[in-house]
């Protein structure tokens, strides 16, 4: 995702003579996102779990939750962590080892996205005010990497919460269940937002890169987008990534994109998460 990636320049440069026609190598349009599979359950120890496919992009999300003390500037509400972790038979870029740069920045844009949209009712995660609450923990692992594992994630993170149901808990013996409850995770339907992240290569913005594509691309930006409550969208995060600039016209060709993508993906993200 980062770091700078070798490609042949041949390679380099027919995909930049597809893309300066407005074409693709698997015949897509600059603006059109590859074919989307979803699959729920995937884990038998989650709250909730799924697997998203953006084409060969496949991306696992669960959701466990566990009673946890309150951090001391918000003492009525949850708490939320986001991991990431980039496996390395997802792709030969990642290594084992701790969390580097790049599923720190995963996490992390997820995380920002799913926070400011207000899609967590965090005062409801609280159990006993200044004593317990819930704590949420959303993991991410991937499982294959054919470019924009940002989106791929974030649709898996926001479907795995939006499905998490809250375990039975035993406040006298602070003890949870194995079985879940029929409650679900409180969470906000019309604060959801997903991720459309966007590249630019050669001049030109194409939306859910290739992994060939992402990597010859001088610039990424990741921006989280939800309903304004009037059937237009509104944006909750955004986050640059690599070197190059964005400049006004970027930006406003960037814009347009959301508005214009946003009729067309959000009816079919809803459906992902809701079912309906």
């Amino acid at each position: 995702m980062s770091g700078e990636k070798i490609i042949p320049n041949l390679q380099k440069e027919r995909i930049i003579e597809y893309i300066g026609e407005k074409k693709r190598f698997d015949g897509r349009k600059l603006d059109e996102y590859r074919e989307i599979e979803v699959k729920m359950g995937i884990s038998n120890n989650a709250e909730s779990s799924c697997s998203v496919k953006f084409g060969k992009t496949e991306v696992y999300a669960g959701v466990k939750l566990l009673p946890s003390v309150p951090y001391p500037d918000s003492q009525d509400e949850g708490t939320f962590m986001t991991s990431a972790e980039l496996s390395p038979m997802s792709s030969e870029d990642f290594d084992l080892g701790p969390p580097k740069i790049d599923a720190i920045e995963l996490a992390r844009i997820i995380d920002r996205g799913i926070r400011e949209s207000g899609f967590i009712d965090f005062k409801k995660l609280c159990i006993k005010e200044g004593e317990k609450v819930w704590q949420v923990f959303l993991d991410i692992v991937t499982i294959n990497d054919d470019g924009n594992l940002m989106d791929v994630a974030g649709l898996a993170a926001i479907i795995a919460l939006g499905n998490a149901k809250m375990p039975v808990y035993d406040a006298e013996t602070n003890k949870v269940g194995h079985e879940l409850s029929k409650t679900h995770l409180p969470v906000e339907k019309d604060a959801m937002a997903f991720s459309m992240t966007f590249h630019k290569i050669d001049g030109t913005i194409v939306v859910d890169p290739t992994k060939e594509e992402e990597d010859i691309s001088d610039l990424r930006l990741t921006v989280a987008v939800a309903d304004d409550g009037k059937g237009k969208p509104r944006i909750t995060a955004m986050q640059k990534g690599k070197e190059g600039t964005v400049s006004e016209k970027d930006l406003a060709e960037i814009l347009d994109l959301i508005e214009h993508k946003w009729k067309e993906m959000f009816p079919k993200v809803s459906k992902f998460v809701w079912g309906k």
